[in-house]
């Protein structure tokens, strides 16, 4: 039986390595838009605010109180408060931009809690959070479940 070319250079010897190679091409597919669906490239204040409200958090994006580095991040900020604790969230354009807001973070935090920074502090692809006390494990998991694009 003759080859059967495909493109440039792929050439498959009979019907049944056809089927092969074209469902593991599906599969390959499949897996690829499963992996990627529902998560968006970045973060954004909107939704994400959204979301922390439908949460029972009580949220702002008003840049006169979410503070100077979230009102200047390329994707807005927000201030989220529940019983207790405060949540800064700034979203940058990428990742890239989460490391110079997170570096901004600790620079002007207060002299008392430059120390600790990383225990109130945690970056989350383009987006940077920001509590005024360590969060339980809970409340980091609603926080994270919130972040949208």
């Amino acid at each position: 039986m003759g080859k059967v070319r495909l493109g440039p250079g792929v050439a498959v010897q009979s019907g049944a390595q056809m089927r092969l190679a074209l469902t593991i091409s599906i599969a390959a597919g499949l897996f690829l838009a499963g992996c990627s669906s529902g998560e968006p490239s970045a973060f954004k204040a909107g939704p994400t605010a959204t979301c922390l409200k439908g949460n029972g958090y009580s949220v702002t994006t008003d840049d006169t109180r979410v503070g100077v580095i979230a009102a200047n991040a390329p994707n807005g900020g927000l201030l989220a408060h529940e019983p207790g604790n405060a949540l800064t969230i700034a979203f940058g354009e990428n990742s890239d931009d989460a490391i110079q807001i997170a570096a901004a973070f600790k620079e002007f935090a207060p002299k008392k809690l430059q120390p600790h920074i990383n225990d109130v502090m945690r970056t989350q692809k383009n987006a940077v959070l920001l509590w005024t006390v360590t969060p339980p494990q809970a409340e980091l998991d609603k926080a994270y479940a919130c972040l949208k694009g």
